[in-house]
């Protein structure tokens, strides 16, 4: 398997440039997850290193070779698209053989390469079956296994969940989380608009915005210290609060008193001239708890309540065109719509901007 590299890669239409200033090295074994708003380019950056797409500027390495101008038959990928694209009058045996006799692949290599991906995918019972006998999560793990009978440098996965129902879009991600565990020295590219898909498949996460990439990390890493509010509001469901605030205070810890009245703490270190200093103030919805004491992120009336059983959502009816403010407590609390709720969250769960950029990497 293989790693890849790349440098300064852009791509444009004409006059219009829709990525610039990819530089993104992905190691062997990694499973790399693009995910952004629609329109991002994270489907066309997939492309480009399938060699579906041309690259406008800049290189693309794998396994240290630069492909730009290499056919994609000859780059060592294999590509699972979001239609199954499966041929409908061939076996599911035949449909994963077929690239092997193209290539023109001896009898026994081809049994061989189609029983291991068999196995791997738990189809051996499915491969004298036809695919309108399948189920939507059983062909698409035909798909795949059409992939792993190539035995390619690296797998690209563009969004092959989305055709699929919640039920088995939950049962489908866990089957390609297994099989990374069972394929360790695979090198996977997925393309998801699902931050769950992403959370609980990625090695790193690469978060695509404004033709460019805005953050790249692990998953936590991503949840717990993003570097600009973009990837605070679009990394989390539902998207972190975001309010508008003051510094009052510096220090190792840093005390803001934020928009309608609160004041509330952050464990993020300032300097002396940052007082004063318009910040915007995030706290996430499931690190927020009912405050009866001085640090308060929120107060506002309840306007919806969903009680949810382990947790329970609140909804806070937004004044003088603020956004809408939301918080997960934990159990049950449905008599809360109409109170006045006073929230707050921990100081090292306190997240400050200023112009977009966390305080935290500036």
């Amino acid at each position: 398997m293989a790693g890849l590299k790349l440098t300064d890669v852009e791509k444009a239409y004409g006059d219009v440039k829709v990525l610039s200033d990819i530089n993104l090295d992905i190691k062997r074994g990694e499973l790399i997850v693009f995910v952004g708003p629609s329109g991002c380019g994270k489907s066309t950056l997939l492309r480009m290193i399938a060699g579906l797409e041309k690259i406008t500027g800049g290189t693309l390495e794998i396994d240290g070779m630069v492909v730009n101008d290499i056919p994609p038959a000859q780059r060592g990928i294999a590509m699972v698209f979001q239609t199954y694209a499966l041929y409908p009058h061939m076996t599911v045996r035949d449909n994963m053989a077929f690239a092997l006799k193209i290539a023109k692949k001896t009898k026994a290599e081809i049994d061989e390469a189609v029983a291991r991906a068999a196995k791997i995918l738990q189809l051996d019972q499915y491969l004298d079956r036809l695919p309108k006998a399948l189920s939507g999560g059983q062909r698409q793990r035909v798909a795949i296994g059409r992939s792993i009978v190539r035995d390619p440098k690296v797998y690209l996965f563009d969004e092959p969940l989305s055709n699929l129902d919640a039920a088995l879009r939950v049962a489908t991600r866990i089957e390609i989380a297994q099989l990374k565990e069972s394929m360790p020295e695979s090198t996977m590219i997925y393309v998801t608009h699902d931050q769950v898909e992403a959370m609980t498949l990625a090695s790193r996460i690469v978060v695509l915005a404004g033709g460019g990439i805005s953050q790249v990390g692990t998953p936590l890493e991503l949840y717990n210290t993003p570097q600009n509010e973009f990837v605070a509001q679009f990394i989390g469901s539902p998207a972190m609060n975001i309010r508008p605030g003051k510094v009052v205070e510096t220090g190792e810890k840093t005390v803001v008193e934020v928009a309608g009245g609160g004041r509330i703490t952050a464990a993020i270190p300032t300097r002396d001239d940052d007082k004063g200093l318009d910040v915007h103030v995030g706290a996430r919805p499931e690190d927020l708890t009912a405050s009866d004491g001085d640090d308060v992120y929120y107060a506002g009336k309840v306007d919806i309540v969903e009680a949810l059983g382990e947790l329970t959502v609140l909804y806070f009816k937004p004044e003088n065109g603020e956004k809408p403010m939301l918080a997960k407590l934990p159990g049950t609390h449905s008599d809360m719509r109409g109170k006045t709720v006073r929230v707050t969250a921990p100081p090292e769960k306190i997240h400050l901007f200023h112009k977009g950029i966390s305080l935290l990497y500036r």
